[in-house]
């Protein structure tokens, strides 16, 4: 199986340099790192060339222009340029645990996509991070909130795979390419913030994949962040319910046009 992991990021390079440490220190590395840049400037794309010789294996940096939020867009092309048959997906201001992608490879099944945990980073633990440049932090560390999901017990991880968990978190989820393909990635609908990952995850269950939840392992840490504009959330909102009641499988525009 080759995992490769996909990470969406904004005119954030400070946290995104925390991540690619995190992500240069993996035990395990990826088969390869595709970041779905959603228009950011020049730092974020000198930083990315940095670490395209840093880290381990291949890097692709795939950028659009910035044209307001439209982070389904730019997640389908970056899905669409994935070789791995496995796709963990994360964001650009979380710290991974450094047995992340070996434990994701580990929990992978057929037929089912994956749900991760977070441990989140408070404001003033990340202002300090963020100017250290330091992407080291454990659960105990002094400012980690909801620290019971970055408790590392990988003997229990299978324990909670069958408790679905409806506070999807496209921050740390994992899916099989050939299954985001069938149900044509996101909804390029949905544009602006809110609900995007849920609408995807209903049309994965209405296609008949199983949702598993993955804590004790593969977890990641949360780096604190301003909240976006909720502007788009009650149209977006609509969307997901319509294809989750719907039973819909396909969206109209979506991950077919960039294959």
């Amino acid at each position: 199986m080759k995992v490769s992991l996909l990470i969406a990021t904004y005119n954030w390079p400070e946290a995104l340099n925390l991540c690619l440490k995190s992500v240069e220190g993996q035990c395990v590395p990826p088969f390869e790192v595709v970041i779905a840049d959603d228009g950011s400037g020049e730092p974020t794309r000198r930083l990315i060339e940095e670490f395209t010789h840093r880290l381990p294996c291949p890097v692709k940096h795939i950028w659009h222009e910035d044209d307001g939020f439209r982070l389904t867009v730019i997640r389908n092309k970056a899905i669409a340029a994935c070789e791995g048959d496995y796709i963990v997906q994360i964001d650009g201001d979380v710290i991974l645990h450094r047995n992340f992608i070996r434990d994701h490879a580990a929990f992978a099944e057929q037929g089912a996509f994956v749900v991760g945990s977070r441990a989140m980073i408070n404001e003033h633990l990340a202002a300090r991070m963020l100017r250290s440049g330091n992407p080291k932090v454990a659960w105990y560390t002094p400012g980690v909130k909801h620290w019971l999901n970055a408790l590392y017990v990988p003997a229990l991880m299978s324990s909670y795979k069958h408790r679905r968990d409806d506070h999807i978190r496209g921050c740390n989820m994992a899916f099989w390419r050939g299954d985001l393909v069938a149900v044509n990635g996101y909804n390029e609908a949905m544009t602006g913030w809110g609900h995007e990952d849920a609408e995807l995850v209903a049309r994965l269950r209405n296609h008949g994949c199983a949702q598993h939840t993955l804590k004790f392992a593969g977890f990641v840490f949360h780096i604190h962040h301003p909240y976006s504009s909720r502007e788009s959330e009650p149209v977006n909102r609509a969307i997901w319910l319509a294809a989750r009641d719907g039973k819909s499988i396909r969206c109209e525009k979506g991950l077919d046009q960039y294959l």
